[in-house]
This record gives C-alpha cells, sequence and structure tokens, in this order.
C-alpha cells in the first residue's frame, strides 16, 4: 500500500524498506513455486537425479538469498534513476 500512496503523491519512488518488502515478498513466492518445481521433477523422474528433501531445502534456499539480495538491488538501481 505505501508503494500506493507515493504513486498518488506523485512521488512514484520506493524506499529501501518498501523495495526490500517488494524483494522479500517477490522472493517469498518464488521459492515456493522453486520448490514444488523441483519436487515435480524429481518426481516424475524426468531426469536422474537423485537428491533429498533437506538437499533441496538447502539449494533452494541459496538461490534464494541470492535472489532476494538481486532483487532488492535492481529495485534500488531502478529508484535511484527515477
Amino acid at each position: 500500500m505505501a508503494l500506493i500512496k507515493n504513486e498518488v503523491a506523485g512521488n512514484g519512488i520506493q524506499t529501501k524498506q518498501e523495495s526490500f518488502i517488494e524483494s522479500l515478498t517477490q522472493t517469498a513466492i518464488g521459492f515456493l513455486v522453486s520448490l514444488f518445481t523441483w519436487y515435480c521433477i524429481l518426481w516424475t523422474e524426468l531426469f536422474d537425479i537423485t537428491v533429498t528433501f533437506a538437499d533441496n531445502l538447502l539449494i533452494t534456499g541459496i538461490f534464494t538469498v541470492v535472489s532476494i539480495i538481486r532483487g532488492y538491488l535492481i529495485r534500488r538501481f531502478y529508484n535511484r534513476r527515477a
């Protein structure tokens, strides 16, 4: 809602906290999609890959942290340009 308030005020720029929350939300959804996708790939045995659920969580977790940082930095870059 804060982003909408900023845009209504004519600002259109997110605060650092809003950028972080947006990045976290986007990545949390991506985490769930990724976890489900990995499970489907492993369950259907499309590839000859054997990964435990714990390993799946760890791999997905690593990519999630990288994604949060990436999303935050990209958002801040574009906010600075605005």
